[in-house]
């Protein structure tokens, strides 16, 4: 899989409502030596993003900007360190932030597998 060099996010422009969520453009994260690089495919919309979009929350230090602490989504790359996914592999994780963007790094620890659909 070729990686763009960059990604569609949703950036929160001022504190408010849900009209300050922005659509912008940004380089694609940095890739950790113990992270998965995660192509979304849905985010959840949790109390800690609400209130971040609101300005009630702060990321803590190093962590994204942008909300989404929730994913789904396919894995793009694999840090060094990497062993137990593989590229495809799907995956739900909690992220340190940036979900709501097209792409987001996460430690590979914070992963787990879709649970198998249907009966």
């Amino acid at each position: 899989m070729t990686l763009p060099d960059g990604m569609t996010v949703i950036a929160i422009a001022s504190p408010g409502g849900p009209e300050v969520l922005t659509a912008g453009q940004q380089n694609l994260p940095d890739l950790g030596p113990n992270d998965v690089l995660i192509r979304v495919a849905a985010a959840g919309v949790n109390g800690p993003d609400s209130a971040q979009r609101r300005g009630h929350y702060d990321p803590p230090p190093g962590a994204s900007p942008l909300p989404g602490l929730e994913v789904a989504g396919e894995i793009a790359a694999i840090g060094t360190e990497v062993a137990s996914w593989q590229l495809g592999d799907r995956v739900m994780a909690l992220t340190n932030g940036g979900g709501y963007a097209e792409y987001v790094a996460v430690p590979a620890g914070q992963c787990c597998r879709y649970p198998p659909i249907g009966l």
